[in-house]
């Protein structure tokens, strides 16, 4: 038993995914950072265990009833937690995305605003005083009727819908119908309406043409299909649909993700005609403040806003109190690098990081103490000069009365920790050990840790002779976002990193511009580039993100790679699966006939408690192997399906030494530290790093042919300095093959090791997009101006 007053959080018994039993002390009230290379453990003890058992025990604390209306986690695998307080959880995961959903509505300044134009706006004389809700594009009272507060409609045209006009209708002129029967009977109903379908498309009368893509009449006829050999097909009534009405119908209304994207495809979005994109009724746009509109002050950047509403002209209680709330609110956001957003700024724009950070910018303003703030690396995506800003408001946390436990890999922050947990030694079954519990100093004594040697033993980059590029890319009149009128050259056969502080304009320039130009072939209109130079040097572009390989546990290391067609076709090939007549499908978890029916391939079951979180157990039939037992019958050498599916990367690789379709997938695996996963483990388990280092190994297997142009965003995030290591092994040697690499990254290890430095800036949003330097990393480093500069001449005095 510990006393009332212990100011530890004391863990017994943590056995979490690949937790082992881990027993461990963290001290309450400080700055405690948890690290290790991916896969250690570390987001398995902050989050799967500390979090999730102080989520538990608030939701035993409601009332039963509403237990069943909440999302509740299952409960921890954990012996005891003593001394645990409330929790709040700052991960990087993002809900749905929605166009509703922005800046203002994440940090609820926009409540604050539209506060501030119900009470303090100039109203046009005799209009009445209108609710804050009439200031708000998400409410019946303020959207505007045309768009319905979305600030865009979508249109199609002739062109979109039939691309090729020298194709008739039997030969699949409207491209926007759907395929197979569907199109086939729309089709066959527009014959029997008495229209040429064997016509090319562009001799049709127009009225016939503007008819057939876009009337609202749904005339119903009585089709008599074209009869084929051996069928018999008897008449039916048809119900013809116009290509717009079908197109508009699947955009709005269809659940299919892909259905709903093939329709975009015949759409073109445009400002709304009626409220020019503002989103808002007539009402609100003619009450103003400043002699702005709400629309006009909601598209300013952050850090804008603040100095148009410092030296606000009404004096006013009232505009004093609305504005000086306004300001402290906005004064935290722009404090942790974010000036440059927008408040229409919508979520699905945001990077996870900037989205962590308004959030934590809204913690900040709440007030709250007592209370454990769990974050998932807040560094992700700050340049290292925000970073300095972020630790700054992690002390404010602190200082009020909480205690901040932190899932970092950036050194800057693992350094400022009152407290360093250290987990490991390696990744996935090699790991799972709290190596040290303790003050960072005292990491230093901790030879097993593969933290402690970029803590500790701090050495400057090591001088290396700069690659000389085959050639070049010049981007001519970049004009997108806030990157206005920039030319920009990319050296090709090199390691180029860009660089540049948050919203300097940095993945539009890579990721939208340079990326898009290349995938399209083309410049100009859409592009966001009026003319490139040396596109016809570059054979094949791959773009490598950290989205997830797949949103259901049924996807999962072997599915992506292609390695799972491999072990099937092995299974197939036995002398059991032959003699019992197995095809390669019988092997799969996610078709009938090999898998267990009972869990349906899943492995496990849900066990619904009512008022208690869901729990899930193993499959009563199968055990979690998701086959049935006939397929488990059939092995290969030695193991059945469910057993390969359970081998590591690492043991894959002996397994399979004699398979040499199997060996590429896996010693790619192997290349980028990825040895620790499990074939079968699932999508959903895998952090974005490791989903970034899937893709490059899927890349990494396939056999290059001509010059490739490779182009990552932030590929550290997420990765611990080890992991770094590992990862730009092969991103230098896809240079040495002859390849080109452009990667958008924050880590100065990586930006001092590239050939050369694109810095964009000076500042963010309004303050950026302009290239502030270029030239190798030594170079830049000296360059006046930059706000990189200094940080990147570090790697070559002090190191990292």
């Amino acid at each position: 038993m510990h006393p009332a007053h212990d100011p530890y959080v004391r863990v017994r018994g943590a056995d979490e995914h690949n937790l082992r039993h881990v027993d461990v002390d963290i001290p309450r009230d400080a700055l405690v950072v948890f690290t290790g290379v991916s896969g250690s453990g570390k987001s398995s003890l902050a989050f799967g265990t500390i979090y999730a058992e102080a989520q538990r025990r608030y939701f035993e604390s409601v009332a039963p009833y509403a237990r069943r209306l909440i999302h509740q986690v299952g409960a921890p695998k954990v012996g005891e937690i003593s001394g645990l307080p409330p929790a709040v959880s700052l991960e990087q995961r993002r809900s749905a995305p929605t166009s509703r959903s922005s800046v203002g509505t994440v940090t609820t300044l926009s409540n604050s605003l539209r506060m501030l134009f119900s009470r303090a706006g100039t109203y046009p004389p005799g209009a009445l005083r209108l609710d804050s809700d009439a200031f708000s594009p998400n409410t019946a009272a303020g959207a505007c009727p045309e768009c319905h507060g979305l600030g865009r409609i979508h249109r199609t045209s002739e062109e979109l819908l039939v691309p090729d006009p020298s194709l008739s209708i039997r030969e699949g002129a409207i491209e926007a119908w759907p395929g197979a029967w569907q199109g086939k009977n729309l089709r066959d109903v527009l014959d029997a309406l008495g229209y040429d379908v064997d016509r090319p498309w562009r001799e049709l009368e127009q009225r016939d043409r503007d008819w057939i893509l876009f009337t609202d009449e749904q005339p119903v006829v009585t089709v008599h299909p074209v009869r084929d050999a051996g069928r018999i097909q008897r008449p039916y009534q048809g119900t013809y649909m116009s290509a717009r009405r079908y197109v508009m119908h699947t955009f709005a209304d269809s659940k299919s993700q892909t259905l709903r994207a093939r329709a975009e495809r015949f759409l073109a979005a445009e400002p709304c005609p009626v409220c020019g994109g503002s989103r808002l009724r007539p009402e609100a746009l003619a009450v103003t403040f400043g002699g702005r509109t709400i629309a006009e002050l909601a598209g300013l950047p952050l850090s804008a806003l603040a100095r148009l509403l410092g030296p606000a002209a009404d004096t006013s209680e009232t505009s004093r109190v609305l504005t000086g709330d306004l300001l402290a609110r906005i004064a935290v956001v722009t404090e942790l690098g974010l000036g440059y957003l927008s408040l229409d700024r919508t979520t699905p724009t945001l990077s996870s990081g900037e989205l962590q950070r308004l959030r934590l910018a809204t913690q900040l303003r709440s007030g709250l103490f007592g209370v454990v703030y769990v974050l998932d690396e807040p560094s992700a995506g700050l340049h290292p000069a925000d970073t300095e800003a972020l630790l700054v408001v992690l002390g404010r946390l602190k200082a009020a009365g909480n205690s901040v436990f932190v899932v970092e890999h950036h050194l800057d922050v693992v350094r400022s920790a009152d407290w360093l947990v250290d987990v490991g030694p390696h990744a996935g079954e090699h790991g799972g050990r709290v190596l040290h519990s303790g003050p960072p100093a005292a990491l230093a004594e901790v030879a097993e840790s593969a933290t402690r040697r970029f803590l500790f033993d701090r050495e400057p980059a090591a001088p290396r002779e700069v690659r000389k590029p085959s050639g070049l890319l010049r981007l001519n009149g970049v004009e997108r976002h806030n990157v206005r009128g920039v030319d920009a050259e990319f050296p090709l056969g090199v390691f180029t990193a860009v660089t540049g502080v948050s919203g300097s304009g940095k993945s539009t320039l890579v990721g939208q511009v340079l990326a898009g130009v290349l995938a399209d072939g083309t410049t100009g209109d859409g592009t966001g580039c009026a003319s490139a130079e040396g596109l016809e040097t570059v054979d094949r572009l791959v773009q490598v993100d950290q989205r997830p390989i797949g949103r259901t546990p049924r996807s999962n290391l072997a599915t992506y790679t292609g390695l799972f067609d491999v072990v099937r076709k092995l299974f197939t090939g036995t002398d059991e699966a032959r003699a019992r007549g197995y095809k390669a499908g019988r092997f799969s978890f996610n078709v009938a006939g090999g898998r267990c029916e009972t869990c349906q391939g899943e492995g496990f079951v849900s066990v619904e408690l009512l008022f208690l979180p869901s729990t899930y157990t193993p499959c009563p039939d199968c055990h979690g192997a998701r086959y049935n037992p006939e397929t488990l019958d059939v092995t290969f050498q030695g193991l059945s399906i469910a057993e390969v599916l359970d081998l590591t990367v690492e043991a894959a690789a002996e397994f399979f030494a004699g398979t040499p379709a199997a060996v590429r997938s896996l010693r790619a695996l192997l290349d980028v530290g990825l040895g620790y996963l499990r074939l079968g483990q699932p999508a959903t388990e895998l952090s974005g790093g490791e989903a970034q280092r899937i893709k490059l190994a899927s890349e990494l297997q396939r056999t290059r042919r001509g010059h490739t142009l490779y182009v990552l965003d932030e590929p550290t995030t997420g990765l611990h300095p080890a992991d770094v290591e590992v990862l730009m092994r092969q991103l230098h040697g896809l240079v040495d093959q002859g390849h080109s690499v452009v990667v958008v990254e924050h880590d100065m290890a990586v930006v001092a090791g590239a050939d050369w430095v694109i810095d964009l800036g000076p500042g963010g949003g309004d303050e950026g997009g302009s290239i502030v330097a270029a030239g190798p990393p030594a170079e830049v480093a000296r360059a006046a101006g930059s706000r990189t500069a200094p940080y990147l001449a570090r790697e070559f005095v002090i190191g990292r």
